[in-house]
C-alpha cells in the first residue's frame, strides 16, 4: 500500500505517461494495418493522428523528465516507438523511390533544350543555330 506522497506522485506520474504513449503505439498499429491494406485514405488519417500522438507524447515525457525522470520501462517503450517510426518511415521512403523509378520508365520526362530562352510562345528560341545578328 501507498503511504507517501512520493509514491502516490509516481504512480499518476507514470499514469499520465502511459496514455500519451498507448495513443502512439495504437497508431503505429494502425498506420501498419492501412499500410498493409495499401488504405491511402486510412494511412493520411492515421499518419495525422500518429503525428499528433508523437506531439503529445513528446510533451509529456519532456515534462516529466524536468519534474523527477522517467520510469525505464516506459523510456524504452518510447524508445521502440520512436524505432518503428523510423522503420516505417524509411520503408515509406524505399517504396516512394520505387513507385518515382517505375513512374520515369513509363513516362520519361521530355528533355527542354539548356539553350532555350524563352518558352513555346516566346518570339525569339535562341538555340544558338540561328547565327543571327543583333539588331538595334
Amino acid at each position: 500500500m501507498m503511504t507517501t506522497p512520493d509514491e502516490r506522485q509516481a504512480v499518476q506520474q507514470v499514469l499520465e505517461l502511459e496514455r500519451p504513449l498507448q495513443a502512439v503505439e495504437d497508431c503505429l498499429t494502425a498506420l501498419g494495418v492501412a499500410l498493409t491494406r495499401q488504405d491511402a485514405r486510412a494511412v493520411d488519417e492515421v499518419a495525422a493522428q500518429l503525428h499528433a500522438a508523437l506531439a503529445a507524447a513528446v510533451d509529456h515525457f519532456a515534462r516529466a523528465a524536468r519534474s523527477g525522470g522517467v520510469p525505464p520501462r516506459l523510456r524504452q517503450r518510447l524508445a521502440a516507438a520512436s524505432g518503428q517510426v523510423a522503420a516505417q518511415r524509411e520503408a515509406l521512403a524505399r517504396a516512394t523511390a520505387s513507385l518515382d523509378r517505375a513512374m520515369d520508365v513509363l513516362m520519361p520526362v521530355r528533355a527542354m533544350p539548356a539553350t532555350s530562352l524563352y518558352g513555346a510562345l516566346g518570339n525569339a528560341d535562341r538555340n544558338g543555330t540561328s547565327g543571327g545578328s543583333l539588331l538595334a
